[in-house]
């Protein structure tokens, strides 16, 4: 398979006021003096010269996953995360990565290879945040595939939210998480190699804004955090999020992002019970 499940990787970087500022001014939201749920997608980038990059903007050579020439597409599938404690503005932090599993599946486009990444984020010695990230390999796409039928709306009282992701949204969340993916910012390569009709909004820009609806629909803080792709979702197309506790309590959430036509693009589950930073209390 060419991966290595002994692979590992080890980075470092800030989670500087200025860089929580850049992505809240990106999210038109006022600035935090904390990470946010899922912000720390913005540090620890993938520094790959441009000589490194595939044809999609994504690392073909190097990286501590190896490629198969026969898939040469990646596709952001999902994830889970646990937020041990809170990241303050201004701490350093350290990630360490572990190629955690690899699966090979047959799906309609032909072989599919599914690669769990393992990340434990450091504040010193201190574990802050835990996550196993799933991504998907497959082979270069030659029709688009057909669209999701409308899912049953969520339950009365569900809060929802909606927002238009433009390409200039895209292309500064692009920017700040040093995605160079084509499919986000370049509309021909998107629409005429990868057979898109339009530009693809990030998933984890999704699960972000889902995240954010949790925790202000709830007043609480997220604890844990599972996110799943459907479907794309496409620029200049409303994006409707929808949140809602699920069961008696209060602690456990469920979220979604729904498109115009009413399919689910994704899916998340959240748990709170994060203890608050002294600023927030």
């Amino acid at each position: 398979m060419g991966e290595s499940l002994e692979a590992r990787a080890r980075q470092h970087d800030v989670a500087s006021p200025e860089r929580l500022a850049l992505m809240a001014a990106c999210l038109d939201v006022a600035t935090p003096d904390h990470l946010p749920p899922l912000w720390h997608w913005m540090l620890f980038a993938d520094a790959a010269p441009g000589g490194a990059l595939g044809g999609d903007g994504h690392r073909a050579q190097g990286g501590i996953v190896r490629l198969d020439p026969d898939l040469p597409r990646r596709m952001w599938a999902g994830g889970r995360v646990r937020f041990v404690a809170p990241v303050a503005a201004g701490e350093a932090l350290t990630r360490e990565t572990q190629v955690a599993a690899i699966r090979d599946r047959e799906g309609r486009s032909g072989r599919l290879r599914f690669v769990t990444l393992r990340h434990c984020v450091f504040a010193g010695a201190d574990l802050r945040i835990e996550e196993e990230q799933d991504l998907v390999y497959r082979p270069a796409a030659s029709a688009a595939a057909g669209r999701p039928q409308p899912a049953p709306a969520a339950p009365v009282g569900a809060h929802r939210a909606s927002l238009l992701p433009d390409t200039v949204l895209l292309f500064r969340f692009s920017a700040l998480t040093f995605n160079a993916h084509r499919i986000h910012y370049d509309l021909p390569y998107a629409t005429g190699v990868e057979k898109y009709p339009g530009l693809v909004v990030h998933g984890p820009l999704q699960a972000i804004l889902m995240a954010a609806q949790v925790e202000r629909a709830s007043g609480g803080r997220i604890a844990h955090f599972a996110y799943r792709g459907v479907s794309p979702a496409f620029a200049g197309r409303v994006l409707d999020l929808e949140a809602w506790p699920d069961g008696a309590g209060g602690q456990l959430w469920q979220a979604q992002t729904r498109d115009p036509d009413g399919a689910i693009c994704i899916t998340a589950q959240a748990e709170l019970g994060l203890a608050h930073t002294k600023a927030q209390l």
